[in-house]
């Protein structure tokens, strides 16, 4: 039954982050220990994905990682899928210009994932690199795309937010996050007021199709110690036709706008 295959393909990927979260090599007892699954399912479930080369299984030292067939998808996905390659030479030179670090971004269900960065001239440590997840709540770029979601989509991916508190900055409730949303669609972009990382601050827009549909987003972000959001915000006009000149070359290339609307 399609039910039952879908529970099926579920479970395997369930178990496929779960070796990933690790961020190392894992054993079997070091899963179970953690997993939702009985013994012999997540045993079944590792040996599929072994087998179809998205796990690596090490009989030596009983280890698990990740699979070079895993290497290549996510290789293909980033490039047939994601903003990055038709977005590269716009950050290129949003970087130049800005001298500070620029990320591009798409929603991923309820979160955030970085599709690609530039660091600033004078690089700063941080969260944020190409193919992590973040969250969209508390993000310069997740709050640009989230503002700009329709209201069935928005309310579906709020529901799946966290709210966990990073910092006492973290807007952690819905209420006050839609009022930060309807004045980031007021004003055209949002700001990142250190709610994910204390000292890190940003600017982001969004990058929409011609109907308005969410792309994705980029933003510049700075630290406190270095500037402010106000200097920051300086930057927004070349920010917007950074995301403009994106949305264009999108809509050319491999993403038609399906919305029917207006």
């Amino acid at each position: 039954m399609e039910s039952k295959m879908d529970g099926t393909v579920g479970k395997a990927l369930n178990v496929l982050e779960e070796v990933a979260s690790f961020g190392r090599p894992v054993r079997f007892s070091d899963l179970l220990s953690t997993s939702a699954y009985p013994k012999a399912t997540l045993y079944r479930l590792l040996q599929t994905l072994t087998n179809q080369r998205i796990l690596s299984h090490d009989a030596d030292s009983g280890m698990y990682t990740l699979g070079i067939r895993l290497v290549s998808l996510a290789h293909d996905a980033w490039r047939t899928s994601s903003l990055a390659p038709i977005a590269r030479p716009y950050l290129d030179d949003l970087s130049a210009k800005t001298g500070e670090t620029v990320h591009l971004a798409q929603l991923d269900h309820a979160q955030v994932i970085y599709v690609d960065k530039r660091n600033a001239s004078q690089p700063l440590a941080m969260f944020s690199e190409a193919g992590k997840v973040g969250p969209a709540y508390c993000t310069g770029v997740g709050k640009a795309m989230l503002a700009y979601l329709p209201d069935d989509q928005l309310a579906e991916v709020l529901a799946q937010q966290s709210w966990h508190r990073f910092t006492n900055a973290t807007m952690n409730n819905e209420t006050a996050l839609r009022d930060e949303l309807a004045a980031i669609r007021a004003r055209g972009f949002a700001y990142d007021r250190e709610e994910h990382e204390i000292g890190i601050i940003c600017v982001a827009v969004p990058i929409r199709s011609e109907r308005g549909r969410i792309l994705g987003a980029i933003s510049i972000t700075s630290s406190t110690l270095r500037t402010s959001l106000d200097s920051l915000e300086e930057f927004v006009p070349l920010l917007r036709g950074t995301a403009e000149k994106i949305a264009a070359q999108v809509q050319n290339w491999r993403f038609p706008d399906t919305n029917t609307t207006a």
